[in-house]
Formats: structure tokens, sequence, C-alpha cells
């Protein structure tokens, strides 16, 4: 924006990290790398291939410094994010490619990684599917930090410059450009490109720090030290905002004050509905660093404990010693609450390099979760074991997840009673009443639910694969993300079956995926009939305070004008109009 327009101006883009802030910008352009083409004689070729994978082992070794940062400072959740990056840098066909180049080419390795590397990011950026576009910003972000050392040049965005806060605005951050933000100087950013599956977007909401993205050009309109507004509730960034703008966002900041306040109030306060029905609120975490979180937010324990994210930031996986160790101090640090560990589910969208899983057409519908656990006995052994001998704490449970059928179940009890036996005959202490439990997220458990629950102690109905299983819908396809509906009337059944079998067989459900964490739909959940709602940390002040703004009666209502309803969007209104009249604060924070 040029120095002459002093009057308000309004750039509208997506809302992917809520909060709002104001200060002065600070635009970031990253300095292009100048890549020129070097004809090499035949006796430097040699050295200078040697010299392209040296480059990449000290990449990784940058890469996984800054994972070890992220996951000790946020989570193993956000930790994972680089993890495709290390699989990018392993990646032999693209490194094969490069050094072909050089030999056919007889040139330097920065101008045929350049070459080679534009050519990949190319083909992400033309795709359809969204989630693979955003893929595009990993690759770039990757690229240049492998031409960073090819060139020996520092990174431009190295932000430990910064002295006074500021709003950061760029044609586009790269994930470990985010990663290493720091909240004392950063407000919040935007940027010209990006989506809300974009990694960078994650990290933000990690961060818990506004974001705004897909603002198209708005680092060639805005200029170093112009006054500007950020919402990252609406995807706006406001410069020169009028008196009457500040005015209005001082409202709203006055709001999300006075919400923080009645949230703070009830942290210790039990999840529990005005007319008396106890739900056990509890935290999903990834692994031990999350527990300072759980008790943070006031949750019960944890009904959901990722314990893939122990594998996936590993150079080898962990054996059982550690485990237990990382299973153990959950245990001890949550007592009396329970603490639900699943097991191992990697698949799907979750790899490791370590265990060299082979890539599949269909990995959402492969050899993932139980089915991998049960095709490889020691890998799952050692983790049945880890988890047997935590569970002498007393408040340790288990669960499977992505049960289809009772076979599956059956073999992964006969494993547990095999481990059983091998700790008592060496001596070793466990919870021999340890209560296993089956995650219902596959259709085909939903509907022989009344017989998983004759052999189960519990339920825990993981949503997300749930709905993408029943709706054959994947939410990270822009094509086909509109179908992908948690108010359809084929899933709010299910659950209710899952409900009524478990309940019908002396048994609890609970609900672990991400419609738990989402007040507008908790009354409906509760009425449906669930016994405990498992979320993300920072959300649990929010469910808390709507579980303890609802009557039973209310929430039973909605949920019978759910079952009759054959409209998703009529659902999710109704759900909404109830949230909205339970709990009016919790909608008065947000514009």
């Amino acid at each position: 924006m040029s120095a002459q327009t002093k009057g308000e101006k309004v750039f509208r883009g997506i809302a992917v990290s809520s909060g709002v802030c104001r200060g002065k910008i600070l635009v970031l352009h990253r300095a292009r790398h100048i890549v020129a083409r070097r004809d090499l004689a035949e006796p430097e070729i040699a050295a200078e291939t040697k010299r392209f994978e040296q480059v990449l082992v000290k990449t990784g070794q940058q890469i996984k410094e800054i994972q070890r940062r992220v996951v000790t400072n946020m989570s193993a959740t956000e930790g994972d994010i680089f993890e495709a990056h290390l699989l990018m840098l392993e990646d032999r066909v693209l490194i094969e490619e490069v050094i072909r180049f050089i030999l056919e080419h007889k040139t330097n390795a920065d101008y045929a990684f350049h070459t080679v590397a534009e050519r990949y990011v190319a083909a992400l950026e033309q795709v359809d599917d969204e989630y693979l576009r955003e893929r595009a910003a990993d690759m770039r972000d990757l690229t240049g930090r492998v031409l960073d050392n090819l060139l020996e040049v520092k990174d431009a965005f190295h932000l430990s410059h910064l002295t006074e806060p500021c709003i950061l605005v760029s044609h586009d951050l790269s994930p470990s450009t985010t990663a290493q933000l720091d909240k004392k100087f950063v407000l919040g950013f935007a940027t010209d490109i990006g989506g809300k599956t974009s990694h960078t977007a994650i990290m933000a909401r990690s961060l818990d720090i506004p974001a705004v993205v897909g603002l198209q050009n708005v680092a060639e309109e805005l200029e170093n030290g112009d006054y500007a507004l950020l919402d990252g509730y609406n995807g706006t960034i406001i410069v020169n905002p009028t008196d009457q703008t500040l005015f209005e966002y001082g409202q709203l900041e006055k709001n999300k004050a006075s919400l923080d306040e009645k949230l703070r109030e009830i942290l210790s306060q039990p999840a529990i509905t005005l007319d008396g029905k106890p739900i056990r609120l509890s935290a999903n975490i990834e692994d031990q660093h999350d527990v300072a979180s759980v008790i943070a937010h006031g949750a019960e324990g944890v009904g959901l404990f990722r314990t893939e994210f122990l594998f996936i930031n590993h150079e080898s996986p962990p054996d059982e010693a550690a485990q237990y160790k990382a299973y153990r101090e959950v245990a001890v640090a949550l007592k009396p609450h329970h603490v639900i560990i699943r097991t191992l589910d990697l698949g799907g969208d979750k790899f490791v390099s370590n265990l060299q899983l082979a890539q599949e057409m269909n990995p959402f519908l492969g050899w993932r979760a139980i089915r991998f656990c049960l095709a490889q006995p020691q890998l799952f052994c050692a983790q049945l074991r880890a988890i047997l001998r935590a569970s002498a704490e007393g408040n340790v449970k288990m669960m499977y997840p992505m049960i289809s059928g009772l076979d599956e179940l059956n073999q992964a009890n006969a494993l547990v009673e095999k481990c059983k036996a091998e700790l008592r005959i060496e001596k070793i202490p466990f919870d021999e009443n340890l209560e296993v439990g089956v995650m219902i997220e596959i259709p085909s458990a939903a509907l022989i639910a009344d017989a998983l629950a004759k052999r189960a102690k519990f339920f825990s109905i993981g949503s997300n694969d749930l709905i993408q299983y029943t709706l054959a819908a994947d939410r990270t396809n822009e094509k086909v993300s509109h179908l992908y509906e948690p108010t359809h009337p084929a899933i709010i059944r299910l659950i209710k079956a899952t409900i009524d079998a478990a309940h019908a067989n002396g048994i609890w459900a609970g609900v672990c995926g991400e419609i738990a964490g989402d007040p507008v739909l908790v009354p409906l959940l509760i009425g449906l009939g669930v016994d405990e709602l498992s979320a993300a940390p920072p959300v649990i002040p929010e469910v808390k305070y709507m579980i303890r703004r609802v009557k039973m009666s209310e929430a039973q209502a909605l949920a019978e004008f759910a079952l009759k309803c054959e409209s998703p969007s009529e659902i999710y209104a109704h759900c909404l109009e109830v949230a909205k009249q339970t709990a009016p604060s919790l909608f008065e924070s947000k514009v």
C-alpha cells in the first residue's frame, strides 16, 4: 500500500489460527537463490556428487534438530510435520535423478538439484487436490534449505534480530521458519499463499498466534511500519483501522477476556450437566510431554494416548523399556485419573521411515493399525508388555484401533494373554484386571457393536475415521470435503447404536474424535448418551463450559430431533441454535 493511502484498507484471506492482534507490520521478502550453471571437468564430477550427498546429510541433521525443538516446545504432532521433510530428503528417486543430471550434464550440484526439484514442485502445484498442493510448500521449504547449504548462504528468514513485537507479512512462511517464531516478538502473521491444511497453519495453531493465509498479494501491498489489525477469526488484515473498527475489536477482546475468566473459574470444577449428569472429560495426547497441558486445561486424565508418535519421532522403533518409561510417566503424573493408551496406529496418513512400510494405493483402506500390529507380533508384543507393565500404576487402560470384526479382537486379546503369562513367569508386576477397550471407527464395528461389547470393557468412538469410512469422503480432498459431515444422519445413528450396545452390555462409551472438542456438537453427543468426551487439551475448557450449562433433558430433546431428521444441515443448524442458547458467551467472543 502506498504511503499516500492512509485510509482503512481490508485484505481478506483464509483464517487458519484464531485470535486478534494489532501492531506494526514487518514485511519479509525472501531473497531468491541465484543458481548459476557451472560446467565441470571430468575429474570434478565424482567430488560434486559426493558434495551433494554430504549436503543432504547436513540438511537432514538440521531438520532433525528443528523437529527436536518443536517436539519439546509444542508436541509430537507438530514434530511429525518434519517427518515428511525427512522422507522427501531420503527419496531415492529424487536423489538419483539429481545425481544422474550431474553425471549426464557435467554440471554443479546446486544447478542440478534446483532444476530437478523445481519440476517436482511444479507438478505438485498443478494438481487439483488441495492437500497435495499444500505439500508443494513443504517441498519448497526443503528445496530452500538444501540450496542454502549447497550455496553456503544463511537463511534470510532467520528472525533472531527482532527486538520489538510485530505482525509478520510474507509471500509464504515455511514450516521450519514458523516453528522458530518467538511469541514475544511475533504477534501474528499473514501470507499471500497457503490454506487450512498447510503445515504452516498447523504450526500457527499450536503456537496459539493469530494467522491469516491466502491473501494473494498482501506482501507487495504493505510496507514495513504500517499499523494493522490482524483478525484470525474472520481471516482479515485491516491496515490503518479506523477508531470505529478499533472500538468493535475492543469489544471483541473484552468478550474474549470475560470468557477466559469464566473458563479459568471452572478449570478445577467437574464436567457435570445442570441437572447432575456427570460426563468424564479427558484429553487426547501424543506423548509424555503433553501431560502439563492436560493438567493446565483441567482434563480428567487421558482418553486417547496416540502411541504412534513415539515411533514417528525416533530413528528406530522404541523398545519395550523406552515405551514403558513413557507410558508410566504419564500414568504417574495423572493419578488417580485414567490414562487410555491406544495401541500402535501406523498407516493411513502416519508413516515412519524406520519401519520401511511399503507404499499403498489406498493406505486408509490398507495395512494399518491393528492389521499391521497383528502381522508384526514381535513389535506388537513389545508394546503390549510395556503397557501391561505401566498398568501396575493402577490407572491405565488400553484400546485397539481400527477393529473391524471379532477375529481381530480375539487375536489381539490372545496376544495380551500371552504377554501376561510371560510377565507372570518373569515376576514383573502388572494389573491383572487391565481394562481393554475397542475403538469404533469402522462401520462394520458399529454394526456388530453388541457382539464386540460382550468382549470389551469400553468403547471409544473415533469419529474422524468413522465419518470418513461411512461417507467415503476424505476431508482433505477439496473435491469431496463438503461430503464430510459429522451431522449426517448415518453418523448420528451409528453413534447412537454403538452407545446403546455398550450400555446394554454394562460397559461405557466415549468419543475421542474431533467432534468431541466441538462445543456446538457437545449437547448432541451428551443427548445420545455418551459417557466420556476426549479432546485436544486447549479446547477442554470450552467443552467443560458447555457441559456445565446444558440440561440433560435439553440434550436428549436435541438428540431425538437429530435421530428423526433427514438433513445434515438442519441437524447442524439446530445444534448451533441450542449451543448458542445454552452458552452464549462461547460465541460472543468470536466475530
